[in-house]
């Protein structure tokens, strides 16, 4: 065998359609583009449009939803804050929502902080929140600390 006898297997290869080279080529005259309007032409790429036409990503619905009335709690959860405690980040005497933001345990404030279960409930911690879950309000007191709630009543049970 040389090199010159080399050559692809049979029907791998197709020579690519020349358009627009006569009508005898089968191809010829509108090049397969039909006629006249804004796609026959060249440098048309209008993704989207359907012509006039509602475009599909009009039609179909959008998912998701965001209440106007919405609140964004930043939250801290009992592990962590029995471990600030143990680290001497903070006070367990008086801790407040001032004081986890400058202990560095929550970024920002936004409407308030909401005490969650997650972890061992530090002991004999005083802690003043905006809301707190009623697992975590029952840790605390059952090891011998408190809970002041500062924010609206009916939410504070949530989880």
């Amino acid at each position: 065998m040389k090199l010159n006898d080399l050559s692809p297997a049979e029907g791998s290869t197709k020579n690519r359609m020349r358009v627009g080279r006569g009508v005898g080529s089968g191809k010829g005259k509108t090049a397969g583009r039909g006629v006249k309007g804004q796609k026959a032409r060249s440098g048309v790429a209008v993704n989207g449009f359907e012509g006039g036409q509602m475009p599909i990503y009009m039609r179909l619905p959008k998912r998701g939803f965001t209440a106007r009335n919405s609140k964004s709690h930043a939250w801290i959860n009992l592990g962590r804050l029995g471990k600030a405690i143990e680290e001497g980040k903070l006070d367990a005497k008086n801790v407040t929502e001032d004081t986890l933001m400058a202990a560095g345990l929550i970024n920002k404030l936004g409407d308030g902080v909401r005490l969650l279960a997650k972890g061992d409930a530090p002991k004999k911690v005083n802690i003043t929140v905006t809301g707190a879950s009623k697992a975590a309000i029952e840790a605390i007191e059952k090891a011998g600390g408190t809970v002041t709630l500062t924010g609206p009543t009916k939410d504070t049970a949530e989880v």
